[in-house]
């Protein structure tokens, strides 16, 4: 039973020591915190955007779809849409996709795509040295056939 605990724990290990996971994990912090500079963006600078044409809380936007919205919490009456909460929401999505395109994917691409650029003028200038080589060699190859062929003739 103690070499199932050994090799449970070996795999375990491994998991754990996988490149991915750590990487994961650091995704994931780093995004929590990411996730909190956003949201200070919106409520700190949006948000008083808006509120300059209406309120700076968004979550009290709303619209009442059926009566007469009144009271709060369980005294509330009438259906109440909170449209300004999902517009907050929206709002904080969009920030987070924008930054993470153009600060993130966008650079990351364009590194992506002139290593790959490098990597096949690399192997297109290897491949014309090749083929470069090979042509010396067969004009090589030619010359000392045609020098046989003339010390062959003079005897």
């Amino acid at each position: 039973m103690s070499e199932k605990k050994a090799n449970v724990w070996q795999g375990f290990k491994a998991f754990l020591m996988r490149g991915n996971v750590v990487d994961l994990a650091v995704a994931v912090v780093i995004g929590a915190a990411f996730t909190n500079i956003v949201n200070s963006v919106v409520k700190g600078i949006i948000n008083p955007l808006i509120g300059a044409v209406g309120t700076k809380n968004l979550d009290s936007y709303s619209s009442c779809l059926k009566g007469r919205c009144t009271g709060t919490g369980d005294s509330a009456t009438g259906v109440r849409i909170l449209w300004g909460s999902v517009l907050g929401a929206t709002l904080t999505f969009v920030i987070t996709a924008a930054v993470v395109y153009f600060l993130m994917v966008l650079p990351m691409s364009k590194y992506l795509a002139k290593m790959e650029a490098r990597r096949k003028a690399k192997e297109g200038a290897q491949e014309v040295i090749e083929v470069t080589e090979l042509e010396i060699l067969k004009e090589i190859r030619d010359a000392l056939v045609a020098q046989r062929g003339s010390g062959h003739s003079e005897r």
